[in-house]
């Protein structure tokens, strides 16, 4: 599977994925860029890209349609409204709350695990076809001074804009995979021409 195939192929079969926990869950919003979670982590998720981030990631979702804060300190602290959600989900957080992060580091409940298990193979599947082919040929590509350093931040983000003037902050080689569109104006975030020009020179 070539590198250019697989980020869309992967992009769909996280969209796949959450179209299946939005079967158990149909208040869960959609997914608007699955895409932008591909080469990314979160520090406070704790997880590298997985099936338990992805339904971590759903809580989030749930807690948003019901208007539910269920973080604070700039997102990084999961409270209990997020693991009362979380538990309804199939997650679950054995242990005292963590003191920066509370309860953010949840994992699959055996029933979730039977619930899920065909959604996670497929998911895993594709995960590891990504993973291959991402890093088939490491010696022509850079991957900034995350992946340098062994961390599991997923590289510098950047700022990228679209043309309605909304903005994210992104990791240029997830926006080089496939098009992160604006739900606002329809159209792509870029990477302006003078960060772009940063990034590449020598």
């Amino acid at each position: 599977m070539s590198t250019t195939q697989t980020p869309p192929v992967l992009a769909a079969e996280l969209a796949q994925a959450w179209a299946d926990i939005q079967r158990y869950h149909p208040e869960l919003p959609d997914l608007a860029a699955p895409e932008s979670l591909i080469g990314e982590s979160s520090s406070a998720c704790g997880h590298e890209l997985s099936f338990e981030r992805l339904l971590h990631e759903a809580v989030h979702g749930v807690a948003a349609a019901r208007g539910v804060r269920d973080t604070s300190r700039a997102g990084r602290y999961h409270n209990r409204r997020f693991l009362a959600i979380a538990e309804e989900m199939g997650l679950d957080h054995p242990e005292e709350p963590h003191p920066s992060s509370g309860f953010s580091l949840v994992t699959l409940t055996p029933e979730a695990k039977r619930r899920y298990r065909p959604t996670m193979e497929r998911l895993q599947r594709a995960l590891k076809a990504h993973t291959a082919a991402t890093s088939s040929d490491t010696s022509r590509t850079f991957r900034g001074p995350a992946a340098r350093h062994g961390s599991s931040g997923g590289g510098v983000r950047v700022k990228a804009v679209c043309d309605c003037g909304r903005n994210v902050r992104v990791v240029p080689s997830v926006l080089a995979q496939a098009p992160i569109v604006c739900g606002g104006c329809g159209k792509p975030f870029r990477i302006p021409d003078v960060v772009g020009a940063g990034a590449v020179a020598s």
